[in-house]
């Protein structure tokens, strides 16, 4: 059987552009996941595997080319001298071959800029591992695909079944001839075609917009949107790992059970969402008093972002994505009064339409010509500001809800990578798997050296959350022996933030997402002793306002259409809230 590839010329779209113009080598923007296997995976196997399928992912064979004078945006082209194996790379890991390595290997690899004269993606087979395992090190350009993309090529790469993971016929593919050059005048009326779309896409957004906020349930996210409005006009605070960011990277892992978030879920109302934006709230107040900082009356300004796809785009490749921004207290003391305000506050942004408003302002944006476009997201980086727009990245990418194989070799886990730079010295991805909750902590490695005692703390907060839910943990399943001491967990207070009851989150309107929990066993041991610890707290009074339950309809709550959970029987979602988007990996 032949192949034919598609037509070359494909054009990027403005925000697939964005990534190539703003990355450079203290911004490296490629999406990544380490997938630990059970077993050695064989290169040469694996190779012909990835071969014999690569047909069903055309763009994976092209090049992101610019076009003549730079008037508009890069086009796909075939190379038309691929070698895959320039993509999928053989690599051991430095002995003793445990999870301290492979998390340094895995830093190091994400640290490098992805060369753009060939297709930009890459995977490393991973051998030397201890007892038997295998590993793969998957990176792909986020002008390539966002989260939700990125995961539909995991999936297509491996298999639900160990049989159907192996090589099939592999197809006769004729990529097109290469086509001939773009004229000056072909330029021209693509940038002009390009920024009509955008300025019709903005328009239809506004309309759009303009009348959710008429409704009633518009109006009611309105009035949460108020309330909230003294915190959201409080200027952001530098967080210790918000500093000026280098090249190199490091990375990190964690891992819960789902049924546990669960069980959290339903004590505390809210979504599953909202539970692991506690933990990670919780885990950066201790990072902060960590590092001799004061957590009262402070906030963390999150960024989570958040998939607009329609439904006919489904898991097409490119990126179809906004952000919610979202401003949590830190300084609260009992975590399920925590969890409630912070479960709160993401209803009210996503009812007060946040997110598509900045999908909005980043459609008028691509209304402009691409060299502007290009000069923009290139001297962003260069501009010095004198408070951070926000303090990190919060991600949530879906995956398979059963496990995956590869060669017949069956994959333990998955730890997602987030790209990070400028400001950002720390950014958090989970993905869900196999009813497990995976963290993977991408930071860099001179604005936060100590991303591990992040990630310890984020173990311990998350284990506090258990207890104070009344909630056992599973033991952890981890992909790798612990030997590692647990972090010692911060004595639980007094109540500091008084917050309205679960009721005003409205959990029926909340759809459960496929994220997994259980108390972790840290990987790595202590800070050296020389390490300040956090200071104690003394009593304060409550710092965030008390919102009243009604500023939420229950309908604002957007359900998560993630696979790897399902919602409870006796619940029922409305309608407007099926359409809202879902925290995703951007």
């Amino acid at each position: 059987m032949d192949v034919k590839g598609p037509d070359s010329h494909q054009r990027l779209s403005g925000s697939d552009a964005a990534f190539l113009y703003l990355e450079r080598k203290e911004i490296p923007l490629h999406i990544a996941c380490v997938c630990i296997f059970e077993e050695l995976i064989p290169y040469e196997e694996f190779v012909a595997t990835i071969d014999s399928k690569l047909h069903l992912l055309p763009r994976y064979r092209q090049l992101a080319v610019n076009p003549p004078f730079g008037i508009g945006y890069p086009n796909w082209e075939y190379d038309q001298h691929f070698d895959i194996r320039r993509h999928i790379i053989r690599i051991t890991v430095n002995a003793p071959g445990d999870d301290d390595e492979l998390e340094d290997l895995a830093g190091r690899l994400f640290s490098v800029v992805m060369s753009r004269d060939k297709p930009l993606w890459e995977i490393y087979v991973v051998e030397g591992l201890q007892g038997g395992r295998g590993a793969l090190i998957v990176k792909v350009h986020h002008s390539l695909a966002d989260g939700i993309a990125g995961a539909s090529m995991l999936r297509i790469m491996l298999d639900p079944t160990a049989e159907g993971s192996h090589a099939i016929r592999k197809p006769q593919f004729h990529p097109p001839a290469p086509s001939r050059e773009p004229s000056l005048t072909d330029a021209i009326a693509s940038a002009i075609h390009s920024s009509l779309e955008n300025l019709v896409a903005a328009e239809a957004g506004l309309l759009d917009i303009a009348q959710g906020l008429l409704s009633e349930r518009g109006q009611q996210g309105l009035q949460g949107l108020v309330k909230l409005l003294p915190e959201i006009a409080t200027p952001v605070q530098r967080l210790p790992f918000n500093k000026q960011c280098g090249g190199d990277r490091k990375f990190c892992w964690a891992e819960f059970d789902f049924a546990d978030v669960k069980a959290i879920r339903n004590v505390t109302g809210g979504t599953v969402n909202d539970v692991v934006l506690t933990v990670v709230t919780r885990a950066v107040a201790r990072y902060a008093e960590l590092h001799g900082e004061s957590v009262d009356g402070r906030f963390v300004r999150m960024v989570c972002p958040v998939s607009i796809r329609k439904d006919e785009q489904g898991e097409a490749l490119g990126n179809q994505i906004s952000f919610l921004p979202v401003t949590l207290p830190m300084d609260a003391e009992d975590p399920l009064q925590h969890l409630q305000a912070i479960a709160l506050r993401t209803a009210i942004m996503k009812s007060a339409r946040a997110a598509e408003l900045l999908a909005i302002a980043a459609s008028w944006l691509g209304a402009a010509p691409p060299p502007a476009q290009a000069l923009f997201w290139w001297g962003i980086p260069l501009v010095p500001l004198p408070a951070p727009l926000l303090n990190l990245i919060c991600t949530n990418v879906p995956g398979s809800p059963t496990p995956l194989y590869s060669v017949g070799k069956r994959m333990l886990a998955s730890y997602p990578h987030v790209p990070t730079g400028y400001e950002l010295g720390v950014g958090i991805a989970v993905q869900s798997y196999n009813g497990r909750m995976c963290f993977g902590l991408t930071a860099d490695a001179m604005a936060t050296p100590d991303v591990r005692r992040l990630r310890d703390f984020i173990g311990t907060s998350w284990a506090e959350l258990c207890r104070a839910a009344g909630v056992r943990p599973e033991p952890q399943r981890s992909a790798a022996p612990k030997t590692k001491p647990k972090p010692k967990a911060r004595a639980r207070k007094a109540p500091r933030v008084a917050v309205p009851k679960p009721a005003a989150v409205a959990p029926s309107a909340v759809a459960p997402s496929p994220l997994s929990a259980a108390e972790p066993e840290p990987q790595r041991s202590a800070a050296p002793k020389t390490e300040p610890k956090p200071k104690p707290r003394a009593p304060r009074a409550p710092r965030v306002a008390v919102l009243k339950p009604a500023a939420v309809a229950p309908s604002a709550v957007a359900p998560s259409p993630l696979p790897a959970a399902e919602p409870e029987p006796a619940k029922e979602v409305a309608p407007a809230a099926q359409e809202e988007a879902i925290l995703e990996f951007a």
